[in-house]
C-alpha cells in the first residue's frame, strides 16, 4: 500500500508542478506569466497577472507537496482548490473528456488529490519520517478539503465576466 501511494504521489505531484511551471515559467510548452495572466484576463480574472501568478505557485506548490508527502491535508487542499476553479471556469462548457477540453483533466486531479489526502501520504513520506501524520486528524482533513473546495468557489464567485455584447 505504501508503494502505491507513493507511486500516485508522485505521479500527480510532479505533474502538477510541472503544470504550474507552464503558466509561471514558461517551461514545457508553456506560455509563462505573460501568456497565463492574457489568458486569466480573458476568463474574466482581473487581474490577470495576479491570478495567473496565484493559480501557478498554487499547483507548483501543492505538486511539490503531495509528492513529497508534506502537509499532506494542505497539499490537497490546494490542489482541490485550483481544480475547482479549473474545472468549472475553462474545461465545463466542453463535457467531460479531455479530447473535448473536458473536465476530466482537472477531475481526475482534483479527485486524485483528496483520495491521497483521506488515505493520507503512507510511510514514505516526509510526513511519516517528520513523525506528522498523527497531527492529520480526520477533522482537520476534511477541514481542508472543504477549505479548498470553498475557496475554489469564492474565486470563481468574484471573476468577472466579459459583458454581453450587444447589436
Amino acid at each position: 500500500m505504501d508503494a502505491g501511494l507513493l507511486l500516485a504521489r508522485l505521479a500527480l505531484g510532479v505533474l502538477m508542478a510541472a503544470h504550474g511551471s507552464q503558466k509561471l515559467l514558461g517551461w514545457f510548452g508553456g506560455y509563462g506569466i505573460a501568456g497565463t495572466a492574457g489568458f486569466f484576463e480573458a476568463l474574466g480574472f482581473r487581474p490577470g497577472r495576479l491570478f495567473a501568478t496565484t493559480a501557478a505557485v498554487t499547483e507548483i506548490v501543492s505538486g511539490v507537496l503531495l509528492a513529497l508527502g508534506l502537509f499532506g491535508p494542505v497539499a490537497g487542499g490546494l490542489m482541490v482548490s485550483v481544480m475547482v476553479v479549473a474545472a468549472i471556469s475553462v474545461h465545463w462548457p466542453h463535457g467531460v473528456f479531455a479530447s473535448t477540453n473536458g473536465i476530466e483533466v482537472p477531475l481526475l486531479y482534483g479527485v486524485g488529490a483528496a483520495a491521497l489526502t483521506l488515505t493520507g501520504p503512507g510511510a514514505y513520506s516526509l510526513d511519516a519520517l517528520l513523525g506528522l501524520t498523527t497531527l492529520w486528524t480526520p477533522e482537520i482533513t476534511w477541514s481542508a478539503l472543504a477549505i479548498g473546495i470553498g475557496g475554489g468557489v469564492a474565486n470563481l464567485a468574484i471573476r468577472r465576466r466579459a459583458a454581453a455584447v450587444t447589436a
